[in-house]
């Protein structure tokens, strides 16, 4: 049996959510799972079905409008509605004064990134849902680049997640900001077998054709990135996420770190992930932390809670929302950053699309980023 973490000061994080889909279902599942820190104060859907099926099974009010979810007193309204449907009803959250975390990506092509900054982006109030440099592996190895035991990252492999996930890893490992970059890519297609999707085991074991896609990325400062992504990668069992992060003085691959320690001497180690409940541990099943050389790298933030890495990232990003909209800690991912993403995102699509380079444009966002 797990053990329950501390309550977060303040007391849960308190959010109302905007749909209810296959995303709100895992903000939905958390706040059942972890009330001590997360709660649900409405959800906001036009679906009479859905509506009955989300209080039966989790308890808030289903309400039909704006109006009526921000009444329920929420700290952030968490929004999973499409990036069409997001065009209107951010701004509209926004008007009314509530703070918003957005799904990824904010807006569904560049001229709508646009459209969506003139409106929200000088009022501080959205931030978005990108949970991937959260995830405990992702926040070790960032953590391994902070300490600066490779030296300055130049080059970063993301072969993981798609588009702007893998572009907000990047950014996060290179450290760039609203730098141009010269993007090229392609695009090839080959047989693959695809077992699992969102609803679990397929029971298909024919080989379908499925596109790879692979880019390069260059800020022609020494620093870019490779991003390399099947469709299908994310839960396909048969094909591996891999990472690699290049500095200066080292290089973590997955979970192998190779450095330069003094003029002579070059050493390697591993990121040991500590998982409780294995063997006879009766602690319960969960992450523990993860370590370098003894040195713990990242804690797991929720203690003693069976979660899965997308959880415990899903999780704390929610948590460091609450603490953004109480002016108690800094803004998880600003609007600004996630525009950046979808921006090199699209230049991935073109590229591979077109077969020609693209070079991004410095946007209107660029003054807000790091």
């Amino acid at each position: 049996m797990s053990t329950p973490g501390p309550a977060e000061p303040g007391g849960p994080a308190r959010f109302a959510l905007v749909g209810t889909g296959y995303r709100a279902g895992m903000f939905l599942r958390l706040a059942q799972r972890l009330p001590q820190h997360l709660r649900v104060t409405a959800v906001l859907s036009r679906d009479p079905g859905a509506a009955g099926e989300v209080t039966r099974r989790f308890g808030p009010p289903v309400v039909a409008g704006t109006q009526d979810l921000l009444a329920a007193d929420p700290e952030f309204v968490v929004s999973t509605a499409p990036p069409s449907a997001g065009a209107a009803l951010l701004p509209e959250l926004v008007a009314a004064g509530a703070a918003v975390l957005a799904e990824t990506p904010p807006g569904a092509d560049v001229p709508a990134l646009r459209r969506l900054w003139e409106r929200v982006g000088a009022s501080g109030r959205v931030q978005v849902a990108e949970q991937y440099p959260l995830n405990p592996g992702n926040a070790a190895r960032l953590e391994v680049v902070r300490r600066g035991l490779i030296g300055a990252v130049g080059d970063v492999q993301v072969s993981s997640t798609q588009l702007h996930h893998a572009v907000a890893l990047i950014r996060a490992f290179t450290g760039l900001g609203a730098e141009p970059l010269r993007v090229s890519a392609v695009t090839r297609t080959a047989p693959l077998v695809n077992p699992v999707d969102r609803r679990g085991w397929t029971g298909d074991t024919a080989a379908h054709p499925t596109a790879s896609t692979v880019a390069v990325l260059d800020a022609g400062d020494g620093r870019g990135g490779l991003y390399d992504f099947t469709e299908t990668q994310t839960r396909n069992p048969l094909r591996t996420r891999r990472l690699v992060v290049r500095g200066s003085s080292g290089e973590i691959t997955d979970d192998r770190v190779v450095r330069l320690v003094d003029e002579r001497t070059v050493v390697e180690s591993a990121i040991v992930r500590r998982q409780t409940g294995v063997h006879q541990d009766v602690q319960g099943f969960a992450l523990d932390h993860l370590s370098l050389d003894g040195e713990v790298l990242h804690r797991n933030p929720f203690p003693g809670e069976r979660l899965s890495d997308e959880e415990i990232a899903v999780a704390a990003l929610l948590v460091r929302t609450a603490a953004w909209a109480r002016g108690a800690g800094p803004a998880p991912y600003p609007l600004a950053e996630a525009a950046q993403d979808q921006l090199v995102a699209a230049a991935i699509t073109e590229a591979a699309a077109t077969g020609r380079a693209v070079t991004t444009t410095r946007e209107a966002w660029a003054t807000a980023l790091r």
